[in-house]
């Protein structure tokens, strides 16, 4: 069984002992939880952007801004910035800025599937959504959502298909209270990809996920589902997806075959 994680964690609350004190600048903990002077800055921003005080898609005020917003220098908010640019919550573009990033962008949109054509570029799924219903939260689920055994969950099972070819079953399981009004026609009627419904709609968006991955054979029911015969070897996926404040929002098991796709990931 292989673990991975696909993407960095935000940074971490801050204690207020890390916060700008009016008319100061940030103030250095010497405490044993002490940071470096970027990381308080970067969490300060990572704050911003969980309350909502920049969007997805829109500009952040620029280093100089932030410099003089957190009493600090240029160069530790570059620093900061160059963190939450390599764990994809904000975007730089030459000559425009740096944005809060969006899951509405192409490049975003692979960031956490990872079954890769063999032959030809990736390219968008054909979604068919075979059931969504509100559940009580199994407790397995209820553990890995970090909620109550028993508290509603929404539950979704749908088939992804690339070039006509059923190749990903997936289930997922969603709070209730996070993603109320979530229903199979919405998700049917929505074009882009799931995860900009859950950032546009919902407030949600997908900071970080891990993933356990390992070899099994399909059964009957899943066969007929992807088109193979029983006993065909599929990749199975289990992600659990992380929000801002490291807080699980969702639980992903997918069923992949690979006959003509491969699971690609970069370690670095």
């Amino acid at each position: 069984m292989v673990k991975s994680t696909v993407m960095s964690s935000a940074a971490s609350n801050q204690s207020s002992s890390s916060a700008p004190g009016a008319g100061s600048g940030v103030a250095v903990n010497a405490s044993p939880t002490f940071s470096p002077l970027y990381q308080q800055i970067k969490a300060l921003i990572t704050q911003s952007l969980q309350s909502g005080e920049w969007k997805p898609g829109e500009l952040i005020p620029s280093e100089v801004e932030l410099a003089a917003r957190f009493k600090v220098s240029q160069g530790t908010v570059r620093k900061a910035i160059d963190e939450l640019s390599a764990e994809n919550l904000v975007v730089r573009r030459q000559g425009k800025g740096t944005f809060v990033a969006t899951h509405h962008e192409e490049r975003a949109h692979y960031r956490f599937l990872r079954l890769m054509p063999d032959v030809g570029e990736a390219h968008q799924a054909d979604n068919r959504i075979i059931e969504v219903k509100r559940m009580r939260a199994p407790a397995e689920v209820a553990r890995m959502l970090d909620v109550k055994s028993g508290d509603s969950v929404i539950f979704i099972r749908r088939v992804q298909s690339f070039d006509g070819v059923p190749t990903i079953l997936e289930e997922l399981w969603l709070p209730g209270a996070l993603f109320r009004g979530l229903t199979a026609e919405r998700l049917v009627e929505y074009k882009g990809p799931m995860y900009g419904l859950f950032e546009t709609e919902f407030g949600t968006r997908m900071i970080r996920a891990t993933e356990r991955i390992k070899a099994v054979l399909a059964e009957p029911q899943v066969s007929e589902l992807l088109d193979v015969p029983p006993g065909t070897p599929l990749l199975s996926l289990e992600r659990v997806s992380f929000t801002y404040g490291d807080k699980p929002v969702e639980v992903r098991r997918g069923l992949y075959r690979t006959d003509r796709h491969h699971y690609h990931n970069e370690l670095s």
